[in-house]
């Protein structure tokens, strides 16, 4: 853990590169800091996936949209980074803040197309059963 996942309405893969935007999502999970200035995110542990949806209905279906002279074919994005107990609710509003303005800024120019709901949430434990199986945390702790 941490996990970011991404949900997206697929009429997005035409508008934006996702994978960049798994990219950037990750770079930025990586320079979160605690209050000691302590990395918040294992690198070996930081995963971000995101996929589409092939299938939504948003709102009401581009009428509003339309009649504002839009398109009206509504976009959406959902962004839920699960993470592990322990860090304070200042850290947890430092992750959130600092991804929600990679958020913003990657999807900016989409946005001036276009209508798009963006919502970012952060889930924290309690885990009922947590299991790892990894060999990708000892390339890190070697740093």
């Amino acid at each position: 853990m941490p996990h970011l996942v991404i949900l997206y309405t697929g009429q997005l893969d035409a508008e934006v590169h996702m994978t960049t935007l798994c990219r950037q999502m990750a770079d930025a999970m990586l320079t979160v800091q605690d209050e000691a200035g302590k990395q918040v995110f294992p690198t070996g542990g930081t995963r971000v996936l995101a996929y589409p949806a092939p299938h939504y209905a948003v709102a009401d279906g581009g009428a509003a949209g339309q009649a504002a002279g839009g398109t009206g074919d509504y976009a959406f994005v959902y962004l839920n980074v699960r993470m592990g107990r322990g860090r304070t609710e200042a850290t947890q509003q430092r992750a959130g803040q600092t991804l929600l303005e990679v958020a913003q800024a990657f999807f900016a120019p989409v946005m001036a197309q276009r209508h798009i709901g963006i919502t970012l949430q952060i889930d924290v434990g309690p885990e009922v059963f947590d299991a790892k199986h990894s060999n990708l945390h000892p390339l890190f702790n070697k740093i």
